[in-house]
């Protein structure tokens, strides 16, 4: 396999990976506001039910959203460390290519 072609799939997976990481923080942070969202409106019935003395219902819980993309941000993390190895170690034998030839 050429050096090339070796820090070219370093680099290609390096974007996917960036990629993942800018899904998953974004993931996070739309079912962090969903979250904020859902317990303003919780206490928004807590307080109306309260004056107008009926029963309390407990807020819904939130979907494992965060959970998944919280993996998901992990194994990016992974993905991006892995593919910056293959970079270096690409770089490291063209470096010593370059050092043998001269």
């Amino acid at each position: 396999m050429a050096i090339g072609s070796v820090f070219n799939s370093g680099v290609e997976g390096f974007n996917r990976a960036s990629q993942g990481i800018e899904r998953a923080s974004a993931e996070i942070n739309r079912a962090t506001i969903e979250e904020q969202d859902d317990t303003q409106l919780a206490q928004q019935r807590q307080l109306t039910a309260a004056s107008s003395d009926e029963a309390v219902t407990a807020p819904v819980a939130q979907p494992a959203r965060v959970d998944e993309a919280l993996v998901n941000l992990k194994v990016e993390e992974f993905n991006a460390k892995a593919n910056t190895q293959s970079i270096q170690t690409a770089d490291e034998v063209l470096g010593t290519l370059i050092d043998i030839k001269a």
